[in-house]
């Protein structure tokens, strides 16, 4: 007569519910799309939002205070420069450039110092800030500049030597903060951002059964 087999005993588990003999827990639920895309909206809105309202301000008051004025004087119904060999139109776009990289690197490190976790949602948001930053510093440059209407700044200055108005020639140096912010960013995340960790196996394998030999034999022992 066989012997009845004996009643398994029941198998620890560890903290969580995971089953070290191979049982796996149940699945999480899976989180909603729309509130894992809200999570993301927000993020992105979290980052874009200050850095527009603090770089644009800042870097239109450093182009306002440090771009070349552009003189230009009235001659009969005209208005001519008064140094036609000047450079100063060029100054300005250069020094808009210029500013805009020292705020965006600035902005990047801050961003990163900050929501070093932010991931994808932070880029995209320091991206998005740092452009429409770029927007507002030139617009206050050209609301707080010298007067726009040229031939009625010319009626008020007579025969005198007045500044023309504050503008960009070349819009492409609005890149020059988001460019400079995703730089830094990227390279502070390349530098000192979070790494994933790495994934130890449970066994390692032996040398003989990886080559395709026999492995050692149980019971006995390697000379």
């Amino acid at each position: 007569m066989t012997a009845p087999e004996p009643t398994p005993e029941p198998r620890p588990a560890l903290d969580g519910g995971h089953d070290p003999w191979g049982a796996a827990s149940p699945p999480a639920p899976a989180e909603p799309v729309a509130r894992r895309w809200w999570r993301e909206i927000r993020g992105a809105l979290l980052v874009a939002v200050p850095v527009a309202v603090l770089t644009g301000p800042l870097l239109g008051l450093l182009w306002l205070w440090r771009a070349p004025r552009v003189p230009l004087v009235a001659s009969g119904n005209d208005v001519i420069l008064a140094e036609p060999e000047g450079q100063q139109a060029f100054g300005a776009d250069g020094t808009f450039f210029l500013a805009g990289l020292a705020v965006g690197a600035v902005a990047g490190v801050l961003v990163f110092l900050l929501r070093r976790h932010g991931g994808v949602a932070s880029v995209i948001g320091l991206a998005a800030g740092a452009l429409l930053g770029s927007f507002i510093a030139w617009r206050i440059g050209v609301w707080f500049g010298p007067e726009q209407d040229v031939a009625a700044h010319a009626r008020a200055a007579g025969d005198a030597v007045f500044d023309a108005p504050l503008d960009l020639g070349a819009r492409g140096v609005l890149l020059g903060l988001p460019f400079a912010a995703l730089g830094l960013h990227l390279i502070c995340t390349a530098l000192w951002g979070p790494r994933d960790p790495q994934q130890v196996p449970a066994e390692f394998p032996r040398w003989g059964e990886a080559a395709g030999g026999p492995g050692p034999t149980p019971g006995r022992s390697e000379q």
